[in-house]
C-alpha cells in the first residue's frame, strides 16, 4: 500500500559540536512533530561537510553523533526514514546531471557559497564548495520531496532546486517534483546570548550558544551571564533584545504565550528570571542527553538504523535516478532494457 502523506526532506550537517538551542527549538524539535502527518526522509549530508577542510577521524565520529543526537530528540527510525547521505551513491550521480544544466551565473550567486568563501578560516574555496547547492538541489529532487522546512537563510537554494526541477522537466519532459519550501516560522528564532542582534551560531563565541549537549551546568551558567539591560523589567520590546529573547526561549519550551510570561514575571527582576529560564532549558535536555548517551553507546544499533534508512532511501533514490537517466539519453548497462 502506498504512502499518501505529502512527502518532506531535510538534513543537518555532521559538523562542530552538535546541535544548539537554536536548532533544536527551530528544525529539529519540529522535525519530530512532522514525521506522523508527512513521509518523513531526514539524514546527515556528509557529501556536504567535506566542502570545508574538515578531520575525517571527527566527521566519523560526528555522523554517529548527528544520528544518536536525531533520536534522542524524538526521530524514530520506523515513522522516518534517517540515512546518511555518503550511503546512498544517487545523491552524487544525480548532482552531476543537475550541474550540468545550472548556470555558472546563476550557481555564483549563491549568498552562501559567498559568505563561506569569503571566511579565511575556511581555508581558499574549493569546486565543491561552489557547486554544493546543486548537490542539495540533487539531494531534494531525489526522493520527490513536496516540501522542504528550511530556515529562512536557505530558501534561496530551495528555489535553485525549483529552478533546475521545472528546467529539466521542460527540456526532458516529467521527471521531477517541484518542491516548495516550507520557511520556518520566526517564532522559534533564537539570538546569541552575548550578542541578540544575532542568531545563535556554533560560528559565535561560545559564551553566547547553548549546546544541546552541554553540561547542566555550563548551560545554566551561560543562560544566567546572558546580557539583558540596566533596567529589570521582564518583558518582550525592541529595546530589550536580550530580555525578549530569553522570553522567546521561555514560551517555545513551556508553550506558554510571551505576554502570560511577562505578566508571571511582573517585578521579579532578571535573576530569579533567568533561573526560570535555566530550568526549563535543564528540564528539556537532560533527558535528550540521557537518550543521547544510551544510543552512543551502542554503535551496533545505530549501524542497523542507517543500513535500513540507507535501503529504504535508495528505493526511492533509485527509481528517480533511473528516470533521470533514460530521460537525458544514457545508455542503459547490457542486458537492461532501460535504466
Amino acid at each position: 500500500m502506498s504512502d499518501e502523506r505529502p512527502r518532506i526532506l531535510s538534513g543537518i550537517q555532521p559538523t562542530g559540536v552538535g546541535s544548539h538551542l537554536g536548532n533544536y527549538l527551530g528544525a529539529v524539535k519540529r522535525w519530530v512533530s512532522l514525521q506522523d502527518g508527512y513521509d518523513a526522509f531526514y539524514f546527515i549530508p556528509d557529501l556536504h561537510a567535506i566542502t570545508v577542510p574538515h578531520d575525517p577521524a571527527a566527521l566519523r565520529r560526528r555522523t554517529l553523533e548527528a544520528v544518536a543526537e536525531l533520536m534522542a530528540v524524538g526521530l524514530d527510525p520506523k515513522r522516518a526514514t534517517l540515512f546518511v547521505q555518503s550511503h546512498v551513491p544517487e545523491h552524487a550521480q544525480l548532482g552531476w546531471v543537475l550541474g550540468c544544466i545550472t548556470g555558472f551565473g546563476e550557481a555564483s550567486r549563491m549568498t552562501q557559497f559567498k559568505d563561506k568563501a569569503a571566511r579565511d578560516d575556511l581555508g581558499t574555496a574549493t569546486v565543491g564548495l561552489f557547486s554544493y547547492p546543486i548537490l542539495q538541489a540533487a539531494d531534494i529532487l531525489l526522493y520527490g520531496a513536496d516540501e522542504v522546512p528550511v530556515g529562512s537563510d536557505q530558501s534561496q537554494h530551495v528555489e535553485l532546486t525549483r529552478d533546475l526541477a521545472q528546467r529539466f522537466n521542460s527540456r526532458f519532459g516529467p521527471t521531477f517534483t517541484v518542491p516548495k519550501p516550507t520557511v520556518m516560522a520566526e517564532t522559534a528564532r533564537i539570538a546569541d546570548l552575548q550578542d541578540p542582534a544575532k542568531k545563535m551560531s556554533k560560528s559565535l563565541p561560545p559564551a553566547g550558544t547553548v549546546l544541546v549537549m552541554d553540561a547542566p551546568a555550563t548551560t545554566r551558567r551561560k543562560i544566567m551571564r546572558a546580557v539583558t539591560d540596566t533596567g529589570s523589567e521582564v518583558r518582550a520590546a525592541d529595546d530589550k533584545p536580550g530580555v525578549t529573547n530569553l522570553l522567546g526561549i521561555l514560551s517555545a519550551l513551556t508553550a506558554t504565550p510571551v505576554a502570560a510570561l511577562e505578566e508571571q514575571f511582573a517585578g521579579s527582576g532578571y535573576g530569579d528570571f533567568k533561573r526560570a529560564v535555566a530550568d526549563a532549558v535543564a528540564a528539556e535536555l537532560e533527558p535528550v542527553q540521557e537518550r543521547y548517551a544510551a544510543l552512543l553507546a551502542d554503535p551496533a544499533f545505530l549501524g542497523d538504523v542507517l543500513a535500513d534508512g540507507a535501503d529504504r532511501a535508495r528505493s526511492v533514490a533509485r527509481e528517480t535516478l533511473a528516470r533521470a537517466f533514460d530521460a537525458v539519453g544514457f545508455l542503459p548497462p547490457a542486458g537492461a532494457a532501460r535504466w
